[in-house]
C-alpha cells in the first residue's frame, strides 16, 4: 500500500515552499492567491494521507479525496504557473492523481 513517505511530504512542501510561484501572470492577484489556497490543499491532502489508518473504506474515501483535490490543484497550476516551476508543479500533482486513481481501481471496488 504506498502510502506518503515523511520523504515525501518534506520534498514536496519543499519545492511548494522555495521561493514565490512563477505566475503566467505576475499583476494576477487572483491567481496569486489561487496558487496560495492550492499549495495548502495540497499539503493537506498529503497530511491526510499520512494520517490514515488501514481501514479498506477509510483508505478508500482518503485516496478519493486526494484524486479530487489533485485534479483541482492541476487546474489551478495549470491556469496560474509558467515555466519550469508550473511543469515541476503539474507533474506532481498529476502523477499522484494517477498514482491514487490506479489504486482506487484496483483496491476500492464495492467501497
Amino acid at each position: 500500500m504506498p502510502m506518503v513517505s515523511r520523504f515525501q511530504a518534506a520534498f514536496v512542501l519543499g519545492c511548494l515552499t522555495l521561493g514565490g510561484p512563477a505566475l503566467a501572470n505576475p499583476t494576477d492577484t487572483a491567481c496569486a492567491r489561487d496558487v496560495l489556497v492550492a499549495s495548502s490543499m495540497q499539503r493537506q491532502a498529503i497530511d491526510q494521507l499520512e494520517q490514515t489508518g488501514s481501514d479498506d473504506a477509510e483508505l478508500c474515501r482518503i485516496w478519493r479525496r486526494h484524486v479530487e483535490t489533485m485534479r483541482r490543484v492541476a487546474g489551478v497550476y495549470g491556469r496560474c504557473l509558467s515555466g519550469a516551476e508550473r511543469s515541476e508543479r503539474l507533474a506532481q500533482v498529476v502523477g499522484s492523481e494517477k498514482e491514487f486513481s490506479g489504486l482506487i481501481k484496483t483496491r476500492c471496488k464495492g467501497l
